[in-house]
């Protein structure tokens, strides 16, 4: 009986490291296709227009960053990480 709980263990982990790594390798990939599409659309002169942008910049204006930030992940849905590179891009 210890054995087979064993196995299972090992496998359920060995489960969880295979998915966790096609994870990792997905989001490379979309991070990618993310940055080809960037490119088309800085190279066709297009730029997707961020909703309620003034406020942002309103908020930037104001020296109130971390609302901006709070703001932009709101409205984007984007990390913490990614929505403070962009709203400092704005700065």
């Amino acid at each position: 009986m210890d054995i087979a709980a064993l196995l299972l263990v090992c496998g359920a982990i060995f489960s969880i490291a295979t998915l966790q790594s096609n994870l990792s390798r997905t989001e490379r990939r979309i991070a990618r296709v993310e940055r080809k599409l960037d490119l088309v659309l800085d190279h066709l002169g297009l730029h997707e227009e961020l909703p309620r942008g003034d406020e942002i910049a309103g908020l930037l204006r104001e020296g109130r960053k971390v609302q901006a930030i709070k703001v932009y992940r709101e409205v984007t849905g984007a990390g913490l990480v990614e929505a403070k590179e962009a709203v400092e891009r704005m700065a």
